[in-house]
C-alpha cells in the first residue's frame, strides 16, 4: 500500500508537469511568427535527430490531454476546461455567449472544439459542438483561486452568467470584491426588469463567471 500511495504522487506530480509543460510551449510558439508552421522549423534544424525529436514533441502535444491554447487573454485554455464562448456568426444582429467544456484543439483549422453540455429543457434538445476561434473564446478565471481573478470596479460594465442559467449576459458591477477572497460580484444585468421592483434588480454573480466585456459586444 505504501508502495502504491508512492506511485499514486508520482503520478499527479508527473501530469501536473506535463500540464505545467503545455503552458509554456503555448506561450513559446506565441513569440514565433504567425505564418511560420512546424514544418518550417523542422526544415530550419539541422540533422536527422533533431528533426526525429521535434516530431515526437509534436505528436506529445497532439495526444496530450492537457494542450493549451492561447486566446484573447493572457491565459492559456486547457482541455477540459470550462469557458465563456460566442456561438452566434459574425453578421448576427447581437451575440450570444454561452457556458461551453473544451474538449480538443483542431490544429488544422487553428480553432478550438467545444460541446454545450447543456443543450435545452425540451426533449429533442442534445449536447451541441462547436469549433470556434481563439477571438470567441474567453476563459474563466479559476474558481479554486479568487486572489487571481481581475479586480472589477463598481461601475464596470462585464459579461457575466445569468443565476441559474449558462448564458452570459452584459452587466454593470454594482459592488466590487472588498476583498480579493471574496466570492460574489453584485451585478445589475441590462434588461433585467422585475415586477415590483424599481430599478434593475442586484444579483451575486460568482467571481469565476465575471469576465471582461468585449470590445463591440452586441446586446
Amino acid at each position: 500500500m505504501k508502495l502504491r500511495n508512492l506511485y499514486d504522487d508520482a503520478k499527479q506530480f508527473a501530469d501536473e508537469e506535463d500540464r505545467v509543460s503545455q503552458a509554456l510551449i503555448a506561450q513559446i510558439e506565441t513569440f514565433l511568427a504567425p505564418g511560420q508552421t512546424s514544418a518550417h522549423r523542422k526544415k530550419s534544424e539541422g540533422g536527422e535527430q533533431k528533426r526525429k525529436r521535434m516530431k515526437a514533441e509534436a505528436d506529445t502535444r497532439l495526444s496530450s490531454p492537457s494542450i493549451s491554447l492561447r486566446c484573447s487573454t493572457d491565459h492559456p485554455v486547457l482541455v477540459g476546461d470550462q469557458v465563456a464562448a460566442k456561438i452566434s456568426p459574425e453578421n448576427a444582429e447581437k451575440d450570444d455567449w454561452i457556458v461551453v467544456k473544451v474538449i480538443r484543439f483542431d490544429r488544422e483549422t487553428n480553432r478550438l472544439e467545444v460541446i454545450d453540455e447543456e443543450p435545452g429543457d425540451d426533449e429533442e434538445s442534445v449536447q451541441r459542438k462547436y469549433k470556434l476561434p481563439s477571438t470567441c473564446i474567453i476563459p474563466f478565471p479559476k474558481a479554486s483561486d479568487p486572489s487571481s481573478a481581475p479586480d472589477f470596479a463598481a461601475g464596470s460594465q462585464v459579461l457575466a452568467v445569468y443565476p441559474g442559467t449558462t448564458a452570459l449576459y452584459k452587466a454593470v458591477v454594482a459592488a466590487h470584491r472588498k476583498r480579493k477572497t471574496d466570492e460574489y460580484y453584485l451585478l445589475e444585468f441590462d434588461d433585467d426588469e422585475e415586477e415590483g421592483v424599481d430599478g434593475l434588480p442586484q444579483r451575486n454573480v460568482p467571481f469565476y463567471q465575471v469576465v471582461q466585456l468585449p470590445e463591440g459586444h452586441r446586446q
